[in-house]
């Protein structure tokens, strides 16, 4: 019995003269014990030797590295790939550099279909034939498979536990390959594919009907009721909006309910079929294979989440803490030597985005998924971006808290700034806001500012009081002890010019035809100036027309015939009158005596 084994064995490795010896040296350089017929011609050997020749060189450093002890884990990384008959797998085949895993189970799962749709081969002949260092699982003469040490050693079982198992799937593999395909079990599972259809039709329709009866009873329901609401809310919420993310949420439950159905519509229609069975299981894994990861990988993240909730707790308490010690600084009841109530709120600001920063450096390496390459990459790309596209904004954010520092203005100082002069009305971090004298806004970048020469009129006038100063051009003719007087008489004529310190005048140059004189007086209202200028202005004119004193600015030409002054008699021509005199000729919008008043935002700002 063992030499008529021997011989069948013989035969379905090669099939004559020197074939033995060739299946032998196939099954070495293969390594999984695949047996494939080989001919008998002399040329057919010759090459054979000649491939035999070159496995064997480029299997040796396999053979070595086979000769080693696996390291723990080691099978995990091994090549398998599984034998899948109508969407079921039946096992796993392990697989070589010379014959990998795919191939090698698509090579036993078309043996098994073709023993499958042979009606003459029985189950009960599946029988295994041992081979030396191998088992071989055979149906009649015919071989089906290979069973080498390297597939028991995935399973931990022996090669012949292992050949046994594998013989007892592959004949339930068989029977239910045959059991699936016959006619009466095909119309069967057609019939109830059909009545799965119509099912699937009429909960589809039962669902968009229940969904639009939904809809109307809660639109009759609570329209009135979303009206009342959006009387009371002053319309900040519209009852249209409301009504409209109802609808939208009903529609969303729905579709979901849809999509639901026509995915078990399809588990269960695939699966009624071998053909698209396979499919079906995959479906099923396409589905559920994402769950189940994010499930898998929110309860392993469950400890880091929970440390970034408390450090979440932690930083925002330190926050609050420190807000409300900024917050006492600015209102002045805790004073710090050499530090102003302005800086409390830019300060703030500062120590707020370094302790935010502090907390999303140790929080980076408890992120799900922060040591992934996606992360990595994600977070490169950002950075890059930030810094390419962020440099103007860096410049304008370090700029206004350089500004704030400098003490260079603050909200409700006039300043000049090139060639705009206006009130500050609004400190930004990146941007000033100014309130010109004609009352427009105009937006100066911080950045801009700090590289800019700025004029404040407001830092010194309240202590020391800001100088108003105008020119004017008399003759040489004219005493400058008198023009002197004069200008010193209108200055003290003028509202809103302190009468101490008192006003003085400069002679400013001696001209080719005139003498240059400037008035210099002080005022505390810095955002008065225009009109105590207009006002200083007006009474120069009159009282130099009054003594009949000439101005010769801008020009000069020659001497006229008749002095170039203005009779007291004709001060008043129409239209004018005297009780005009009094009354401030301030075009309308020009901004008031008043100090104009901060806006709002800037204390938070």
């Amino acid at each position: 019995m063992r030499a008529k084994s021997r011989q069948r064995n013989r035969d379905s490795m090669v099939g004559s003269g020197s074939g033995r010896r060739c299946g032998r040296l196939r099954k070495t350089a293969c390594g999984c014990g695949e047996i494939v017929e080989t001919g008998a011609s002399t040329s057919t050997t010759f090459v054979r030797v000649l491939l035999f020749v070159a496995a064997m060189v480029g299997s040796v450093p396999s053979a070595f590295a086979a000769a080693e002890p696996a390291a723990p884990g080691a099978a995990s990384s091994i090549s398998t790939a599984p034998v899948e008959i109508d969407g079921q797998v039946l096992f796993d085949l392990r697989g070589t550099a010379a014959l990998p895993a795919q191939v090698r189970a698509a090579t036993v799962k078309a043996r098994i279909e073709a023993l499958a749709a042979d009606a003459s081969v029985r189950t009960d002949e599946l029988h295994v034939v041992p081979a030396g260092e191998y088992m071989k699982i055979m149906a009649g003469e015919r071989n089906v498979l290979a069973v080498v040490d390297a597939d028991a050693q995935l399973t931990q079982l022996s090669v012949t536990v292992l050949a046994d198992l594998y013989t007892r799937r592959i004949a339930q593999a068989i029977d239910g390959y045959r059991q699936a395909r016959r006619p009466e079990q095909l119309l069967r599972n057609a019939l109830v594919a059909l009545a799965a259809t119509a099912a699937l039709a009429l909960s589809a329709v039962l669902l968009v009907w229940l969904t639009r009866r939904l809809d109307l009873r809660l639109e009759r329901r609570f329209a009135r009721r979303l009206q009342e609401l959006e009387i009371q809310s002053f319309e900040l919420v519209r009852a249209e909006q409301i009504r409209g993310a109802l609808r939208n949420a009903l529609r969303g439950l729905r579709t979901l309910a849809l999509v639901a159905l026509v995915l078990a519509y399809l588990q269960f229609v695939l699966a009624r079929f071998p053909w698209t069975r396979g499919y079906a299981h995959r479906l099923l894994q396409v589905i559920l294979g994402p769950l189940s990861t994010i499930g898998r990988a929110v309860l392993a993240s469950v400890p880091n989440l929970v440390f970034l909730v408390v450090l979440f707790v932690v930083v925002r308490f330190v926050l609050r803490m420190m807000r409300l010690f900024f917050d006492a600084i600015g209102r002045g009841s805790i004073t710090l030597a050499g530090f102003d109530r302005e800086w409390a709120a830019p300060t703030y600001r500062i120590v707020r985005v370094a302790v935010v920063a502090f907390g999303v450096v140790v929080a980076y390496p408890y992120i799900p998924g922060s040591e992934s390459a996606a992360f990595k990459g994600i977070s490169l790309f950002l950075g890059v971006v930030f810094s390419l596209g962020s440099s103007s904004v860096i410049a304008n954010m370090i700029a206004g808290y350089t500004m704030t520092y400098r003490r260079a203005f603050k909200v409700g100082d006039r300043i000049k700034v090139g060639e705009t002069i206006g009130d500050v009305i609004e400190a930004r971090l990146q941007v000033t806001h100014l309130r010109s004298l004609k009352n427009e806004e105009v937006i100066i970048p911080n950045s801009l500012i700090l590289n800019s020469e700025i004029v404040n009129y407001s830092s010194l006038a309240e202590k020391q009081g800001l100088i108003l100063h105008t020119t004017v051009g008399i003759g040489y003719e004219t005493p400058w002890r008198q023009v002197e007087a004069l200008l010193l008489i209108a200055a003290e004529r003028t509202p809103g010019l302190l009468k101490d310190p008192p006003a003085f005048v400069l002679h400013r140059k001696l001209g080719d035809f005139a003498v240059e004189y400037e008035i210099n007086a002080h005022c505390r209202e810095p955002q008065a100036m225009i009109a105590v200028y207009t006002a200083l202005h007006r009474n120069i004119l009159d009282l130099f027309n009054q003594y009949g004193v000439q101005i010769m600015t801008p020009a000069y030409v020659k001497d006229p015939e008749q002095p170039k002054l203005v009779p007291e008699e004709q001060w008043y021509a129409p239209p004018a009158s005297p009780e005009m005199q009094n009354q401030r000729q301030v075009p309308a919008g020009m901004p008031s005596d008043a100090t104009p008043t901060p806006s709002p935002r800037s204390t938070s700002r």
